[in-house]
């Protein structure tokens, strides 16, 4: 699939949810702020309890761009979790390496991240891992590898080129952007990971 119809893709996706998955989503969303089709402009029918759920389950599954498989297996990890299922789910995405691959600025998108960590381009403590859903435990340090430093997409990284359209790092995080590097300096909490869910929904659409 090429760069530009995937960007489509990430752009309907993001109308169809109600949320901008890309930089690109964005601007979009400035000038259609309503779903894609035919229809998208008309207000939304009252929709069933199982639609909402649905649709939140699937927001939360797109920001991390999840398969349906890999969303379900890490909510019945969390399901397993002391605490809030909810808040567990959240916090247990928030630590795989492509996410915070993400959330450092070392890459301007959730799929980026992914594809830099797939192609070996990131280290965890000084040894390569190509699993995004490799599990950043607290006091782990992940950086770009030094011979792809010095690439054009992570020197542009390493000049902050992502910084604003990113949100703020997040408190779990210490990054030296300039040096393409970050720890995590402790397992984040929910109210501070910068995605936009109403997790119980989710909870209920997996309980149901």
């Amino acid at each position: 699939m090429s760069s530009v119809t995937r960007s489509r893709r990430q752009v309907r996706l993001s109308r169809a949810l109600g949320l901008a998955l890309t930089p690109k989503a964005v601007k979009h969303f400035e000038k259609r702020p309503y779903p894609p089709g035919e229809h998208g402009r008309a207000r939304r029918r009252t929709e069933s309890d199982y639609a909402v759920r649905l649709r939140e389950k699937q927001r939360l599954r797109a920001q991390y761009a999840l398969r349906e498989k890999q969303m379900a297996r890490a909510y019945e990890d969390a399901r397993k979790a002391p605490g809030l299922t909810g808040e567990a789910l959240v916090e247990n995405l928030e630590v795989r390496l492509d996410a915070l691959v993400l959330r450092s600025g070392f890459a301007r998108t959730i799929l980026q991240a992914r594809q830099a960590v797939t192609h070996r381009h990131i280290l965890v403590d000084g040894k390569i891992v190509d699993r995004p859903s490799f599990r950043v435990k607290p006091g782990q340090t992940l950086q770009v590898k030094p011979k792809s430093q010095a690439t054009t997409p992570f020197q542009v990284a390493a000049a902050g080129a992502h910084r604003d359209v990113l949100p703020a790092v997040p408190g779990y995080l210490d990054v030296q952007l300039e040096k393409l590097s970050a720890i995590l300096v402790r397992a984040p909490k929910r109210a501070e990971i910068p995605v936009t869910c109403e997790v119980q929904l989710v909870v209920e659409y997996y309980a149901r």
